[in-house]
């Protein structure tokens, strides 16, 4: 298993539900991300530092970057792809417009071959201070640390070591694995994880649907319409304000 790269702020790739968002590097890994908002503490901060500054990456076990990587059509849905000697595998990643609690979904399909695969899950609240409590659940666990509770949902079998939590797995040419990350303040009940599927199908409808307003067809139109996307990600639904960079006080 790789250890991952470091990235460079250029690097990274941005998903986000209006209220939040998150920075995904080159090589898998969640590096960044605020819960529930872009004000909050992060819970994933190796941007800052390293892996137990909090991260978590999903990737071919044998690969490091990814070969290429694109946002779908006009939409800010992340497709990463890895070719790999034992096949091609694709990591989908989103956050689907903001319901009952802020949702990160990560999908794993199998494109080509049959790849072996590397899941690693560094939780760490108050960028990176706090440990968290992890409890198994049926399908996945519950992290609690103080007022703020994750959950993961996943049917891939999860191991604890050395406070990280890993998965190991396979995906086969038109295989799927789904991973929900969901965060709630942990004083109220369990949220209901995002359906993996109907949360793809809400976050491209969503994304659509607003882009579909603009008319701009004039010079580099392509880049025009991924800019809007890009400032819309940083506006904070509730008040319409815009945030100047999703690292808050990190340079833009």
């Amino acid at each position: 298993m790789t250890a991952g790269v470091v990235s460079n702020i250029e690097d990274y790739a941005l998903v986000g539900d209006l209220h939040t968002a998150a920075l995904i590097g080159r090589d898998g890994s969640v590096d960044w991300l605020c819960l529930p908002r872009f004000d909050s503490p992060a819970c994933f901060a190796a941007l800052l530092g390293d892996a137990g500054n909090g991260r978590w990456r999903i990737a071919p076990a044998s690969a490091d970057t990814a070969t290429r990587r694109r946002y779908t059509d006009d939409t800010l849905i992340l497709e990463a792809e890895w070719d790999t000697p034992d096949g091609t595998v694709r990591v989908t990643d989103f956050m689907p417009p903001r319901g009952q609690a802020a949702d990160i979904v990560r999908i794993v399909d199998g494109v080509t071959g049959r790849v072996p695969m590397h899941a690693e899950l560094t939780l760490r609240f108050d960028y990176g201070s706090v440990v968290p409590w992890l409890r198994r659940t049926p399908h996945g666990l519950t992290a609690v640390a103080g007022p703020d509770a994750v959950w993961l949902h996943t049917d891939v079998p999860l191991h604890n070591h050395d406070l990280t939590t890993t998965a190991a797995f396979t995906v086969e040419a038109g295989e799927r694995v789904t991973f929900v990350l969901t965060h709630q303040p942990s004083y109220l009940p369990p949220p209901h994880p995002a359906d993996p599927e109907q949360a793809l199908r809400d976050t491209r409808r969503y994304w659509h649907d607003w882009i579909s307003r603009h008319r701009y067809d004039g010079p580099y139109a392509d880049a025009v319409r991924r800019s809007l996307i890009l400032l819309k990600a940083l506006t904070y639904a509730p008040t319409g304000g815009i945030v100047a960079a999703a690292t808050t006080s990190l340079p833009e």
